[in-house]
């Protein structure tokens, strides 16, 4: 739903500033889940920028059963701000009166949070090596606000790391789709559960990317939406996912070492910080990505504000996985070599129209355009990539899957569709050794197949194949 523009000037001018005058919106790349805009306004001869965050599609929500919602959103930042930890000014959250959606407008900020860009431009060069220590200060003074003095007790909900495996394995589930790797991984954290863990608040999204950078460091700490009540570690084995290192090797947000996050923790709280615990959420953080990559697409075919973005994150969910394999059962593997035969019946191939189109979208629509439009036009080239790989080994590879899971199940005449679900309610049955190298086998081989489709060029391939 578009913003109606001339309700947005009627809250600005009425609930901020009166003299301040909109002179344009423009909706930020990314936010497949929220829709975040840069209004630039005047006042006089000056030029003032707001922030406008809201809920997708435009919906109104009082409360969120996934974390705080927007209003809760709001209200953490203030809460952060206050035990020194950067945040956006808030001035003002919407009400369901206003009729603008879920959300809030806040103080805009100069900085970069495209972790690429972080992690690439010389502009950044010299904070990069202080940002994993910074990152440990500012989780360990998230994890210090007080949530009976702020009113968070009541308004976060509480996760038990076994609730949260739970939670998200059964959301999965509820997809209907069967992906054994993320039911490997599922049973892997369920028998691996932390034995102790503190109760705080958790952010729960701290992570390169949603980090506002300058050149003297963290500007902001943004996207608060989901934060809960649980294990603090799990904010910092996120931010060490592979997912937010975007191909760099540094394990922190691919800028710092698990020692300098280690340490600007305990530096700041005083608290030692145990390994085994990190690691456990860093594995669970790939998990939990996968599965939110898949409810993306789940949410756009069922036709909740579909969009291009989100179709296209569904097939992130293999990123997620693949990093699980390597963390959880590397080893010998390889992309399996396809023939690449095709008919010459047609004057122009699929293949063929199918890299026309990718190379216009890439080339010519993506340099004519701007903001929103030029982010997902390189989505949708990205997209034709995909089905262009998947239309050359697609086939080849199910094939491979099939026999390998017809030797693995000993069963000689089932689909794949059908060999797949076995092997998931095997793994769910909860009652298989996860230390079975024919399983880890098969799983780490169609994993790779998988990504080489997916998203070649995802770091996690490169590391699977170190193995070889």
């Amino acid at each position: 739903m578009r913003i109606n523009e001339e309700k947005l000037k009627q809250i600005i001018s009425s609930k901020i500033d009166s003299e301040l005058k909109i002179k344009k919106i423009e909706r930020l790349s990314g936010g497949a889940a929220q829709e975040t805009y840069h209004i630039e306004c005047i006042k006089g001869l000056d030029t003032q920028s707001l922030a406008f965050r809201r809920r997708a599609g435009g919906e109104f929500k009082d409360l969120n059963n996934d974390g705080p919602g927007l209003k809760g959103e709001a209200l953490l930042m203030k809460c952060a701000k206050e035990v020194g930890v950067p945040s956006p000014k808030i001035y003002y959250v919407l009400s369901q009166d206003d009729d603008l959606g879920d959300g809030f407008i806040m103080e805009w900020l100069e900085g970069e949070s495209l972790g690429r860009k972080i992690l690439r431009d010389r502009e950044y060069a010299a904070v990069r090596p202080t940002l994993a220590y910074e990152c440990g200060t500012l989780a360990a003074r998230i994890h210090s606000i007080d949530l009976s003095k702020k009113g968070l007790q009541n308004l976060l909900p509480k996760m038990s790391p076994e609730d949260y495996v739970q939670q998200t394995w059964s959301r999965y589930k509820s997809f209907g789709v069967s992906q054994p790797t993320i039911d490997y991984v599922g049973c892997w954290l369920m028998n691996n559960l932390p034995k102790c863990h503190r109760s705080t608040l958790v952010h729960n999204e701290f992570r390169n990317g949603n980090l506002l950078i300058s050149s003297d460091g963290i500007v902001a700490v943004l996207d608060w939406e989901i934060a809960h009540i649980g294990d603090p570690m799990r904010d910092l084995g996120w931010l060490c996912a592979n997912a937010w290192r975007y191909g760099a090797n540094l394990p922190v947000g691919g800028f710092g070492s698990y020692e300098q996050l280690f340490q600007g923790y305990e530096d700041e709280c005083g608290i030692s910080v145990d390994p085994a615990a990190v690691r456990f959420w860093e594995i669970f953080g790939a998990f939990w990505w996968s599965v939110t990559c898949l409810g993306m697409a789940h949410k756009s075919h069922q036709g909740l504000d579909p969009s291009i973005e989100r179709v296209a994150i569904g097939r992130r969910s293999t990123e997620g996985q693949i990093d699980c394999i390597n963390l959880l059962c590397p080893g010998l593997v390889s992309i399996s070599e396809i023939n690449h035969r095709q008919d010459n019946l047609e004057v122009s191939q699929v293949t063929e129209l199918l890299k026309e189109v990718g190379h216009f979208l890439r080339q010519d629509v993506v340099r004519s355009t701007s903001g929103r439009t030029q982010f997902l036009s390189r989505v949708s080239a990205n997209s034709v990539d995909i089905v262009l790989r998947e239309i050359m080994s697609a086939s080849a590879y199910r094939q491979i899957e099939q026999n390998s899971l017809r030797q693995f199940l000993s069963i000689e005449d089932e689909s794949l569709e059908k060999l797949r679900l076995r092997l998931v309610e095997y793994l769910r049955e909860g009652t298989c050794q996860l230390d079975n190298e024919a399983l880890q086998a098969h799983l780490r081989q169609t994993t790779v197949n998988q990504i080489a489709i997916d998203n070649p060029k995802y770091s996690g391939l490169a590391q699977a194949l170190k193995h070889r």
